[in-house]
């Protein structure tokens, strides 16, 4: 996998002063888990599942989940996880024979029950290797244990190491008295199976349904109070820089266009008329990516990486905000040398800040990964260059298919 593969050669050198780095399932965990970048969700229903997954890939998708939980009906289930099996098992064998496009995304199945990893690996067959691992949903320290030791279980019966994504999700992590033990309980837990979580998830979605709540398109997560106190919490215990943290995703945004605006949009015009785009910002008006933008701002001020996305056009947008800037390269890269020298503290080098060693040494490592995930941009490269040239991109794939 490797972001931005889409874009021309000539396209990447104009607009990376360092160009993203490529990365597998086998990438070690930490970077692989600031990789994810958008992960995009599907039904496990899909007709066409196989074919879905190669085009999504190829417009630019690393990662994916086929989701045999929440998105698919209860009576449904047997019927979805045999399609999944039989076009995944499609899959890898073109991709083993060499038809596949490249670029194919990592591919995690969301299970309902511990039961149907076994299932699923098994069903697979010789094809297992095209699944990089499983999203295990509701997870609490109670239900936690069985979900992991049947990822280890198929991963040793099939010598195919398999990857474990818990998402937070649960009732009772809402409810202000269980949360804090069952989220101590949780870190407990994954602290011993950490070389197999690249990420722990958050399910926004299943959070507000306890208390009752669905946000509109017109705000963020951060705007619906009890949830974000939960998010503030699951960063707290799970997402710590000390070592005994992970990678936490970002929320679901849910939402794409059909309707007319209550608020106004949240896009100044002068970054894209300095940019001559006004076209660009327009087509990110009426698909509400603004509302997008602005949560993915808040999802990293809060220590949050990535996101979960439930349609393709959210991809550029994620992706394009996980550029590391000139700026913040440079921040890192200082604190990083400061910190090999002893410590203490500077001016920036573009001298509108400082930057100290110590408090900022965590920032400066969890930077430098997520520059060499997602690349880092040119000097005078910022957040309308990456996506316009990636909508180019877009359309020039549209007009030769």
């Amino acid at each position: 996998m490797l972001h931005f593969h889409q874009l021309a050669d000539d396209t990447r050198a104009r607009l990376f002063a360092h160009p993203p780095c490529p990365f597998d399932a086998d990438t070690p965990v930490g970077d692989l888990g600031a990789a994810l970048g958008a992960t995009l969700y599907m039904p496990a229903t899909r007709p066409r599942l196989a074919r879905d997954l190669l085009r999504q890939g190829a417009a630019g998708a690393v990662s994916s989940v086929v989701c045999l939980e929440d998105a698919i009906a209860d009576a449904d289930v047997p019927a979805a996880q045999a399609n999944a099996v039989r076009q995944l098992r499609e899959l890898g064998a073109r991709a083993h024979q060499g038809e596949a496009e490249d670029h194919l995304p990592l591919i995690f199945i969301r299970v309902r029950q511990p039961e149907q990893i076994g299932q699923i690996t098994a069903g697979l067959g010789d094809q297992r290797d095209i699944l990089a691992g499983f999203v295990l949903p509701k997870f609490t320290d109670l239900t936690g244990p069985r979900f992991l030791d049947a990822v280890r279980d198929a991963s040793a019966r099939h010598d195919h190491p398999l990857l474990a994504m818990p998402v937070i999700e649960s009732p009772e992590v809402v409810y202000r008295e269980s949360r804090h033990d069952i989220l101590a309980g949780v870190a407990a837990l994954l602290a011993k199976h950490r070389e197999i979580i690249p990420a722990v998830r958050i399910g926004a979605t299943d959070l507000c349904a306890a208390l009752g709540i669905r946000r509109s398109r017109e705000l963020t997560i951060y705007d619906i109070g009890p949830v974000a106190d939960v998010i503030y919490d699951i960063v707290n215990i799970l997402g710590r820089a000390d070592g005994s943290g992970f990678p936490i995703t970002g929320p679901v945004w849910e939402y794409f266009p059909d309707r007319d605006r209550l608020f106004k949009p949240q896009l100044r015009e002068s970054p894209f008329v300095e940019h001559h785009a006004p076209r660009l910002r327009n087509a990110l008006l009426n698909a509400d990516l603004d509302g997008l933008i602005r949560e993915v701002v808040l999802d990293r001020a809060n220590g949050l990486t990535g996101k979960t996305v439930v349609h393709p056009s959210h991809l550029l947008t994620v992706h394009a905000l996980s550029v590391v800037s000139h700026e913040e390269h440079s921040d890192a890269v200082d604190v990083i040398a400061q910190s090999a020298a002893g410590g203490g503290v500077t001016a920036s080098g573009y001298r509108n800040k400082m930057n100290e060693a110590g408090p900022h040494l965590a920032w400066a490592q969890r930077t430098l990964t997520r520059a060499r995930m997602f690349g880092v941009a040119r000097e005078d490269v910022g957040l309308v260059d990456l996506l316009a040239a990636g909508q180019e991109a877009q359309q020039s794939r549209e007009r030769s298919a």
